[in-house]
């Protein structure tokens, strides 16, 4: 059985002395999920060890650099969600957790709920032998600075895999929108809004303003455009359309259908993603139309 793999590390209006390290930052992703993937790793393995990657990277809007909310406290998000069962884990607003897609896998993984938030969410994370940080460990200097200059960003990152057996998963994770209110949640921990996975079809990841998101369900309804579309990139493009002229959102998607066929979409001016393409990797700013 076929394999694949995409990561993508966030839609937006990219300043370009980042283009380059924003989408070797995907390289890095896909390269350390590759080899576990390819000796049998599961998709939900596949796309947590990913995230983890990605949630490392001062650069990017999820875990250390994550956006300051209107207090100036990173607030994490994230969602992992497997496509054979159809059961995923989520958690929202947490102050005190490094990696928020590995709690959103225990969550999944140990708990009887989906979905914790805040406190409740961190004291879970601690029965399960999670480690908490200090909250200000989270702020990268970068993200600092941004926030100094009062400059908006919205972006996210995720992955979506398809193991050997057939499985397909996506994991998403967050900062959300730099300024945003206490406990302001988007669409990235939301099943069929920042992620949703069926191994019938497939599985997307989503990216952008989440409000839209949420609306328009973007990644339920990307997913199920694959029962009809021609190609997981037709999918892709149906659903993108459909969030912009009928939501008016912002942002883009990613996506594998079951035979691990790729789709990107996105109406930002740029989506930095990286992707197994054969026995090579694919890493390129989409929308600029050349590999890095």
């Amino acid at each position: 059985m076929a394999f694949g793999l995409i990561v993508h590390g966030g839609a937006g209006d990219i300043e370009p002395h980042e283009h380059a390290e924003r989408v070797a930052a995907c390289r890095s992703a896909v390269e350390a999920a590759l080899e576990p993937l390819r000796q049998g790793a599961s998709a939900i393995d596949a796309v947590e060890i990913a995230v983890r990657v990605l949630e490392s990277h001062p650069l990017l809007n999820a875990g250390y650099g994550g956006a300051l909310n209107r207090d100036g406290v990173v607030e994490l998000d994230a969602l992992l969600m497997d496509g054979r069962t159809q059961r995923f884990g989520a958690v929202a607003a947490v102050q005190q957790i490094e990696h928020p897609v590995s709690l959103a896998r225990a969550i999944l993984e140990r708990c009887e709920h989906h979905f914790l938030v805040g406190a409740g969410a961190e004291r879970f994370a601690v029965e399960q032998g999670f480690g908490l940080v200090a909250p200000e460990s989270l702020i990268s200097p970068r993200r600092a600075a941004r926030a100094a200059r009062e400059t908006e960003q919205h972006d996210t990152v995720g992955a979506v895999a398809l193991d050997h057996a057939g499985n397909v998963a996506v994991a998403v994770s967050t900062g959300g929108l730099d300024g945003k209110l206490p406990g302001r949640v988007g669409d990235s921990p939301v099943a069929g809004a920042g992620g949703y996975a069926d191994n019938t079809l497939g599985a997307a990841c989503a990216t952008g303003i989440g409000e839209g998101i949420m609306r328009a369900l973007l990644t339920f309804r990307a997913v199920q455009s694959l029962e009809n579309a021609e190609s997981a990139q037709a999918a892709a493009e149906q659903a993108m359309s459909i969030f912009t002229h009928r939501f008016g959102g912002v942002g883009g998607l990613i996506m594998l259908d079951k035979q691990g066929g790729i789709g990107i979409a996105h109406n930002t001016k740029y989506l930095p993603v990286a992707f197994v393409a054969g026995d090579r990797i694919v890493a390129r700013l989409s929308g600029q139309g050349a590999d890095a």
